[in-house]
């Protein structure tokens, strides 16, 4: 989730324009090292309807990069309390409580998980806690 320093994560109409996409190959490194051992990624509703068709839309680019696909291959767990199906590939969405799907999760078999998400999803994960 980007955030600034001091808790601004978008403006009144969900607006992102104050974000800086500097994506030089130091911060892609980065990102390419954090997400190697993950192979599942939890997301809210409102992001995953952008996350998505991003993602599989740059992967049809010939020329996508490794990381592009381990965003469209990776399963993808989303919490919703509105959609009733999931539309995209490698995509579920999430059973019973947030605390438990999470415990599910993480007991079974598996690598890294991360999380994608807004300030919705962010504020519910807050209100639970994880060990």
């Amino acid at each position: 989730m980007q955030v600034s320093i001091d808790g601004f994560v978008a403006g009144p109409n969900g607006e992102m324009d104050w974000m800086t996409w500097n994506w030089d190959d130091e911060l892609k490194e980065y990102v390419q090292k954090l997400t190697e051992p993950v192979d599942c990624i939890i997301l809210g509703r409102v992001l995953v309807q952008g996350f998505i068709p991003h993602w599989t839309a740059a992967a049809k680019n010939p020329e996508s990069d490794s990381f592009t696909h381990k965003m469209v291959d990776t399963p993808k767990v989303v919490f919703s309390k509105t959609l009733t199906s999931s539309e995209w590939e490698n995509t579920v969405l999430a059973e019973g409580t947030i605390e438990q799907a999470v415990i599910d999760l993480k007991s079974s078999e598996g690598n890294d998980i991360i999380v994608y998400g807004g300030r919705q999803l962010c504020f519910k994960f807050d209100k639970t806690h994880f060990n």
